[in-house]
């Protein structure tokens, strides 16, 4: 799905959770209606906590720390711009089953990918469909442009997820740079299988929900997992990169008969 909205003069604010950034869009763009129909809110409580990406029927991809914490995780609604609107296209469905990655780090944030089995598949309709993964992953060069969206706060300090979901374009940094000393200090260090991706005027590079789906040249390449610091350029947002061991491992859980080992 082309993500074509351009958004300029944007200031990102990062919120601490135990060792992530939790990350709340501070005047970002509103999407273009039903444009994003494989966005996912994932909720506790009817309350929106992170965002995911349908990727089967049944599956949705996001990141395994939006796992953290209680109480758990519990549904999950496609079809929606809004979260307070309560549309016609709008679908929700119970968590069957996390599956978060049984290597994920909550030090390093290596393997920063979780599968979330839904209860029944979804009604697939203009308005709820598949964010297709890419066959095999290349690694992406700096410089390269992407976007970002989700349902991030928008006023400083709030504690309220934007009603509508919204989106920024950022740029891929390179490895070294992010974790040089003037940046990142490689704590955590920025890994193979992560991306960095930020703007040098401070449009930070983790935009949209935690598990939201990174897009660069109109694939999924990434998902939303980390971010220090107030719009800071020193510290770009960091994705975990949709690699061919992910790509396997998804492939591996979400097929139809098996057994998956997590």
């Amino acid at each position: 799905m082309l993500l074509t909205a351009l958004i300029s003069s944007l200031t990102i604010i990062f919120s601490l959770t135990p060792g992530y950034g939790c990350v709340e869009i501070i005047g970002g763009h509103d999407v273009p209606s039903h444009s994003r129909p494989y966005m996912a809110s994932i909720q506790v409580n009817r309350k929106h906590k992170c965002g995911g990406a349908l990727i089967k029927p049944a599956w949705v991809l996001t990141a395994a720390h939006c796992a953290d914490g209680k109480p758990k995780l519990n549904s999950v609604v496609l079809g929606i711009d809004s979260l307070r609107e309560n549309t016609k296209t709008k679908q929700v469905f119970k968590i069957k089953k996390e599956f978060p990655h049984r290597s994920f780090d909550r030090n390093t944030k290596e393997n920063d990918i979780m599968l979330l089995q839904l209860d029944r598949a979804v009604d697939i309709n203009k308005f709820v469909s598949i964010l297709r993964l890419p066959k095999r992953y290349s690694d992406l060069k700096a410089g390269t442009h992407c976007t970002v969206a989700g349902w991030g706060i928008t006023k400083e300090k709030s504690t309220t997820p934007s009603n509508r979901l919204k989106e920024v374009n950022i740029t891929i940094v390179d490895r070294g740079t992010c974790n040089d000393k003037d940046h990142y200090n490689d704590k955590p260090k920025v890994t193979a299988n992560m991306l960095c991706a930020g703007d040098k005027n401070g449009n930070d590079a983790c935009e949209g929900d935690s598990g939201g789906p990174l897009i660069c040249n109109n694939k999924y390449s990434g998902i939303t997992s980390f971010g220090i610091g107030c719009g800071k350029a020193k510290y770009p947002g960091i994705y975990t990169a949709l690699t061919n061991k992910y790509l396997d491992w998804i492939k591996k859980i979400t097929a139809p008969v098996s057994k998956p080992d997590y």
